[in-house]
């Protein structure tokens, strides 16, 4: 099956209908369009409540390497702290989802994002404090573990609110504007993130960003949980749906999404890697993260442009079609010889990867088994996170020990996993029969 949403039940692929949930049928003249049914829904407010909530989670890292490096006086530590930071993050995401998918999101985020205030000030603190380096470990490693994944709640939000208020017949054009949507706005927190951070920590204290975060945190995730755009998650909690077993998230549709997911971030890992070893070998490595952004930039442009993608585009082949984009990319920066060239690569790739998360996020919402909807989109958030830092770590080794040119071609190979899960994706398709 490769419509978002259509209710359509087949146990064997792992695709199941929405249980509880009201279908309504296409009204006639007057019935309101998918996008004024989606935002009535959840109402105006909860969209730039969703983005600000959401923008500490972009500064974690970045702001954590800049308070370790700056008080610590140690790379190596702030290299190891901001790791600790994804681990932690993709650890944890998965049983926070589910913790939301069986008490409900409000329970949920409020818990997570009241301890992960408490996390922020406690490596604030415990960085220019005289403990030992574990202990900043530690209290990076509870950062990640406490981050309230606002992306993947928002998404799962979302999606509820389309399954309740949408007509079947429009529920796949919502359900890919609302993905490329959120896909999109993703990318932007995670340009603004960093910048934050620089500007702050410039400005006020390396300590700034992180104390900020925790203060944003405090004030927006508590209203993101709070908001009532939360009753319209999908979860056993809300009453509608006895949630499916925790062993049909196992089941080979939704695994193939997350190994396309994982690609993803393992192409964000090896491609900031290759890219600050390149900058730095060309003397500018302070403006790696400019240069990187170019990546950023194409991603979220085409995120939103696949709102215009008509529906007999399917997401079978949308995956497949970005990904060799992605893989295109990736061929012109291991060739790349000078900055333009690199730069060219990074956007080309963007191009693909902007419309791959929306497909994956999409096909993810899709497949969810009963129940457990924000279980899947914090796996799918995490994989990306244990990607990001696997592939940081390895193609930063590879860049030491072997030279920038090697490190460049780890981005052809976690592009090669994501066409090669697409792949995978379009035979486990074909199998379960012709779409409905």
């Amino acid at each position: 099956m490769d419509v978002a949403g259509a209710p359509k039940r087949t146990g064997r692929t792992g695709i199941p209908e929405p249980g509880g949930v009201a279908s309504h049928a296409p009204g006639g003249a007057g019935t309101p369009t998918a996008e004024t049914g989606l935002i009535a829904a959840v109402g105006w407010s909860y969209f730039p409540l969703a983005f600000l909530a959401r923008l500490p989670y972009a500064m974690m890292v970045v702001g954590v390497l800049t308070l370790v490096v700056s008080g610590r006086d140690s790379l190596a530590l702030g290299g190891l702290t901001s790791a600790a930071v994804g681990v932690g993050a993709a650890a944890m995401g998965p049983f926070l989802g589910a913790a939301a998918d069986r008490f409900g999101q409000r329970a949920a985020v409020l818990v997570a994002g009241c301890g992960n205030a408490l996390a922020l000030l406690l490596i604030a603190w415990a960085v220019y404090a005289p403990v030992p380096d574990a202990a900043v470990l530690a209290a990076a490693l509870l950062v990640g573990a406490t981050a309230p994944q606002v992306g993947p709640m928002s998404r799962s939000r979302l999606v509820g609110a389309i399954l309740r208020t949408v007509p079947v017949l429009r529920r796949e054009t919502a359900m890919n504007r609302t993905m490329a949507y959120e896909s999109a706005v993703d990318e932007v927190t995670f340009v603004v993130g960093p910048v934050v951070v620089g500007v702050l920590a410039a400005l006020v204290s390396p300590a700034a960003p992180v104390i900020a975060a925790a203060g944003v945190t405090l004030v927006f995730v508590t209203a993101f949980a709070l908001h009532p755009s939360v009753h319209q998650s999908l979860g056993h909690a809300a009453g509608e749906v006895a949630p499916a077993p925790a062993r049909d998230l196992f089941r080979a549709p939704v695994v193939v999404v997350v190994l396309g997911v994982l690609g993803i971030g393992l192409f964000f890992g090896a491609s900031l890697t290759a890219v600050t070893s390149f900058m730095e070998d060309a003397g500018h490595a302070e403006e790696a993260g400019l240069v990187y952004g170019a990546l950023g930039l194409g991603s979220a442009v085409l995120a939103l442009a696949a709102m215009l993608f008509p529906e007999r585009f399917r997401l079978t082949a949308r995956w497949l079609v970005f990904g060799v984009v992605m893989l295109l990319g990736a061929g012109v920066l291991a060739a790349s010889n000078s900055i333009s060239m690199l730069l060219l690569g990074l956007l080309i790739a963007g191009v693909g990867i902007g419309p791959t998360l929306v497909t994956l996020f999409s096909l993810g919402a899709q497949r969810s088994p009963r129940g457990r909807n924000a279980t899947v989109m914090t796996i799918l958030g995490s994989a990306i996170i244990v990607g990001q830092s696997a592939a940081s770590a390895i193609n930063g080794r590879i860049g030491e020990g072997l030279g920038t040119g090697a490190a460049l071609l780890l981005p052809a190979v976690a592009a090669t996993v994501v066409v090669a899960a697409g792949l995978t994706n379009a035979v486990l398709v074909r199998r379960s029969g012709p779409a409905r």
